[in-house]
């Protein structure tokens, strides 16, 4: 069964660091441009960060450039976000997604949420 779990989720307060895991099951990563989008209550999903197959690219949402780093461990078939300096606009419900097809780099590149796979979501609260 094909399968991407997120995870790393959590409370923390502003000014704080978490680190988000997106781990697959059931194939193989290192084909895939991943993503990770994030959605708040009320709000539209929107993308966060990407990284290309083979890690040599990586884009970011203008709200998280400086404080947020997206890397992979192919080997490991996982992705992290790792997030610092995080602020109460960070709270939302964080995706992981890959995209492999035709318009995979523009996608990843312009982080449109049209991505083939998504993974369950993980909370994370940023609050005083």
């Amino acid at each position: 069964q094909v399968q991407l779990v997120a995870s790393g989720g959590g409370l923390v307060q502003p000014g704080g660091s978490l680190r988000l895991s997106c781990a697959a099951s059931g194939y193989t990563l290192d084909y895939y441009n991943i993503g990770w989008f994030r959605q708040a209550p009320g709000k539209e999903r929107e993308g966060v960060s990407c990284i290309g197959k083979d890690g040599g690219v990586t884009y970011y949402a203008d709200s998280v450039k400086g404080r947020f780093t997206i890397s992979r461990n192919n080997a490991k078939n996982t992705v992290y976000l790792q997030m610092n300096s995080l602020k109460p606009e960070d709270t939302a419900v964080y995706y992981c997604a890959t995209t492999d097809d035709y318009y995979s780099d523009y996608r990843c590149q312009n982080l449109i949420a049209d991505f083939g796979s998504w993974g369950q979501g993980t909370q994370v609260a940023v609050s005083s």
